[in-house]
């Protein structure tokens, strides 16, 4: 990425200086959007600085939206993903889904203001059967969310995917992954101290794809590994079987 190892090493190190001494710990149900650190009206302007332009159209890429299809994003967050899918593909129904009424009014107005239809639910990602109907989905997308769920959590939530998945039904992933050089594990940390060690290590160690195949979908593969300021994300691909 152009960036000397040094140089993170110092920033990560002043950034976690001052969030230790701004930390509080949030009692939500579940992880905000910036983790404990940052309210969500600062998301947009946080994500930015992981090249998000890249690895989210990376992830529409992979979708691929064709008219008809019916798109659900979990944990849709300010409603980024969604809107560009209903922006590739208006006559797709996308449905951007999110446990915090918060970071879901930011994406409706961010969608009127943008003139993309999305229907926009409240909800968590481990019931999507029963918000959703199971079977009824072509494709599951979901971005910069399992790597802040405990491993129990991350596994209820991919069943949940696959249940909702019409049978060839098609996930996509968009998540940091495994952190293979030096320099991202490092870049890494700033997400951990955010989300939790416990919660994110999963993920640096490379357990998501497993934990795709364990969850019944076939073909995993992680096709896109994109370096970012804050570690690498992954974009991973698989059907349901």
């Amino acid at each position: 990425m152009g960036i000397a190892i040094g140089q993170v090493e110092r920033f990560v190190q002043d950034w976690l200086g001052r969030a230790v001494e701004t930390a509080g710990m949030s009692e939500n149900a579940f992880t905000p959007a910036l983790g404990r650190f940052a309210p969500t009206r600062f998301y947009d302007h946080v994500v930015a600085l992981t090249r998000e332009r890249l690895w989210r159209t990376l992830a529409a890429m992979y979708v691929a939206p064709q008219p008809d299809d019916v798109i659900v994003d979990v944990g849709c967050g300010t409603g980024s993903l969604a809107l560009l899918l209903g922006r590739v593909e208006p006559q797709a129904r996308v449905v951007g889904l999110d446990p915090d009424p918060d970071v879901l009014a930011v994406a409706r107005r961010k969608a009127d203001a943008a003139g993309v239809a999305v229907q926009w639910r409240v909800g968590m990602g481990d019931a999507l059967a029963e918000l959703l109907g199971a079977g009824s989905v072509n494709t599951v997308v979901s971005s910069l969310v399992l790597h802040q769920c405990p491993v129990m959590v991350k596994r209820t939530m991919l069943a949940s995917m696959s249940a909702v998945l019409r049978p060839g039904g098609k996930l996509v992933i968009a998540d940091y992954g495994q952190q293979r050089t030096r320099l991202m594990r490092l870049a890494f940390r700033i997400v951990q101290l955010a989300d939790g060690e416990e919660d994110t290590q999963p993920n640096a160690d490379g357990a998501l794809q497993g934990l795709m195949s364990d969850a019944g979908f076939r073909g995993v593969r992680e096709v896109e590994v994109v370096p970012t300021v804050t570690g690498s994300i992954s974009v991973y691909v698989a059907r349901r079987e």
